[in-house]
């Protein structure tokens, strides 16, 4: 996955509470086995009106967010069904980052796992950002290593699990930490007995 340092750009309002996966990524929409082409259906019941037509009105369909790389959104962000979709769709549609007060914990789980940072702030600080957000032509950054977040006239700093920190720092997914101890599996699968089960490569 892509590694994360410093995320800047425009940040879109959302400030919603108990946003969950289905308003996120609708269930409709769940049958592809592919991680890609999930964003054009993000947040589709409010995207769009009764006849699928996209409403101008929703914050994500204006022409000022249109390049947004941050969410600024409600407390409790991502609860409901675990689905790995909704992050998937956040990230295919562009966002890098979601900002909010608190996340959901598989939710807050699935978006680290694939490289799609997740801020908390305090409900305060959310407040201040969401009106800069509201400003057109805003910009936020939020620099990982110093875990900080920034605007003209407002920062904020954040907690982040230092094992999770480390990992989007250096675009580390699961599967390329186990690649780290390659030597270590190849020499356990040497000396295991003959009559186990032994992992192949190729």
């Amino acid at each position: 996955m892509r590694a994360l340092n410093i995320i800047s750009g425009t940040a879109a309002p959302l400030p919603l509470a108990n946003i969950d996966t289905d308003q996120i990524i609708p269930k409709q929409f769940l049958k592809r086995v592919e991680r890609s082409g999930f964003g054009e259906f993000l947040f589709f019941d409010w995207a769009s009106d009764h006849e699928g037509e996209l409403d101008p009105g929703f914050v994500l369909n204006k022409p000022e967010y249109q390049e947004s790389v941050i969410l600024v959104t409600g407390k409790n962000f991502g609860s409901g069904s675990s689905r790995e979709h909704a992050p998937w769709a956040l990230e295919d549609w562009g966002f890098e980052a979601i900002v909010a007060e608190s996340f959901a914990d598989i939710f807050k789980g699935n978006c680290s796992k694939m490289g799609l940072l997740t801020v908390e702030l305090t409900e305060a600080e959310i407040a201040s950002l969401v009106l800069i957000a509201e400003t057109p032509g805003n910009t936020v950054s939020i620099d990982l290593p110093a875990q900080k977040v920034t605007s003209d006239g407002f920062e904020a700093s954040f907690e982040i699990d230092q094992v999770v920190k480390h990992n989007l720092i250096n675009g580390l997914d699961h599967i390329e930490l186990s690649l780290h101890h390659v030597e270590h599996i190849e020499t356990f699968e040497q000396q295991r007995p003959n009559h186990h089960p032994v992992v192949t490569h190729g």
